[in-house]
């Protein structure tokens, strides 16, 4: 199935400053990036993956999969995902498109601290790709406006259904 990734955009313009309150604000627990862009996927893809542990879900702050409001749980599914939900590639800056993901590592290790979903694609370089995030709130931030040491793209390739 397609990634509408205009809805995806349209979410994370939408909700960008504000929180939805269909979803639990993760703000004091380990900040709301990973959330904030799951919401976003959802919107553009429209399925949940309820797998249990290794499915990408939320049905409430007690009822959710981990990969749903963490950072390096969100890159395992989405390129590992061969089932429902958002299906993914890891690509290059230059290679992204709107609703696509960028993970970024602020530090000297492997581990990915945040999570901001692509409003613009620009000319694919970190001046010019914009991004809306959670945690610190932002929409059409440029990617080289934040510290980093790495950076992760996701490239949403589609969206897998449910089996019946």
């Amino acid at each position: 199935m397609e990634y509408n990734r205009e809805k995806a955009v349209l979410y994370a313009h939408k909700w960008a400053y504000s929180y939805n309150p269909r979803y639990y604000k993760f703000s004091g627990l380990g900040g709301d990036c990973t959330n904030f862009v799951s919401q976003a996927l959802f919107a553009g893809s429209g399925i949940m993956n309820y797998t249990p542990v290794y499915g990408w879900y939320f049905i409430s702050l007690n009822n959710r999969a981990p990969a749903w409001t963490g950072v390096n749980e969100l890159y395992r599914f989405l390129v590992n995902n061969k089932g429902a939900g958002p299906q993914a590639v890891e690509t290059e800056l230059s290679e992204v498109a709107e609703g696509d993901v960028i993970q970024i590592n602020f530090g000297n290790t492997q581990i990915y601290n945040h999570t901001a979903i692509v409003v613009n694609k620009g000319r694919g370089t970190p001046e010019t790709v914009l991004v809306a995030a959670h945690s610190y709130p932002s929409d059409y931030r440029p990617v080289s406006t934040y510290p980093y040491k790495q950076l992760r793209c996701i490239h949403i390739t589609g969206v897998g259904i449910p089996e019946v």
